[in-house]
């Protein structure tokens, strides 16, 4: 089988710079270094990860209070790429052992954008899933106005925000969804700022499904976390070319696909998927014969 790999599949670089930071501080001594909530949403990276000496504390949308014992001389506690609310922030700096920021620098400049228009009185509309860490996170910068949006019901039903509007976006949502939204939400409120705030490595992924079906793949195969957003959002994309997407973790899955039916196949991953998962399928795949000449000499 023909295996058509994207360039950008596998760890996006916000993903891997939290866990090198966390990694850091794990090869350094620090013991245990704890995360508040996965660091990466992909369990049998967080299984390597703990054998590391990193431990998952807390919960996905990191809302519950952390059971640690404050003073621990070694450890520290490190905050995922997703990034928190200033809330949590100076929760979790109160807790009493050494705190690191691993928030990506993409989310980061979200923030920054929306606490800036905040203080000047906008009330912010974000595009998201409400119920993801990175957009809960964005609200604790709205001064309590924000509101999370994933479609134009979602804006319609909107109260009368006046006319300080500014739309942001999740950084891993749909490019072509924000701009309808964003043009949608101009209907409403025409003075609206809208400021894409897609990051470039989500950007280049959707650009990737594109390639892949312009190079004759007949079916496509995501890689990464049954439970991974951006991974599910990335496998949403493909299917909608028309051609077959398979969405396995393992390689383990693979011959539950039936993927021997096709000759040629484009492969990506979500930003929270490691390497040498990514790998394994790979050789995997190359190394399925195509139904059509099993068994021929």
């Amino acid at each position: 089988m023909i295996v058509i790999r994207a360039q950008s599949a596998g760890f996006c670089w916000g993903v891997e710079r939290a866990i090198d930071i966390a990694r850091d501080f794990a090869t350094s001594g620090k013991r245990p270094v704890y995360t508040d909530g996965p660091l990466i949403h992909n369990s049998q990276m967080m299984d390597k990860l703990q054998a590391e000496g990193i431990r998952e504390v807390g919960d996905y949308q990191s809302s519950t209070q952390l059971d640690l014992n404050a003073g621990q001389e070694n450890a520290v506690l490190v905050v995922r790429a997703h990034g928190i609310s200033p809330e949590r922030r100076k929760y979790l700096k109160s807790l009493g052992i050494e705190f690191k920021d691993a928030t990506c620098p993409d989310v980061g400049i979200v923030a920054g954008k929306i606490r800036l228009h905040a203080k000047k009185g906008y009330n912010t509309v974000i595009f998201g899933d409400r119920n993801h860490p990175e957009v809960i996170g964005l609200l604790g910068y709205t001064e309590g106005r924000g509101y999370p949006v994933q479609s134009e019901e979602d804006i319609d039903a909107l109260p009368d925000l006046g006319d300080k509007v500014v739309m942001v976006s999740q950084t891993t949502m749909f490019t072509d969804d924000f701009q309808k939204l964003g043009s949608h939400l101009r209907q409403k409120y025409p003075e609206a700022v809208v400021i894409d705030t897609i990051c470039g490595a989500t950007k280049d992924r959707q650009g990737d499904i594109a390639i892949l079906f312009e190079e004759g793949v007949e079916a496509f195969v995501v890689i990464g976390g049954h439970h991974s957003a951006n991974t599910c959002k990335l496998a949403l994309l493909a299917r909608k070319t028309g051609l077959p997407t398979y969405h396995i973790e393992t390689s383990a899955e693979i011959e539950e696909t039936g993927l021997n039916q096709y000759r040629k196949i484009g492969v990506t991953a979500g930003a929270s998927t490691p390497e040498f998962l990514i790998r394994d399928i790979c050789d995997k795949l190359a190394a399925v014969e195509p139904r059509e000449t099993a068994g021929q000499a």
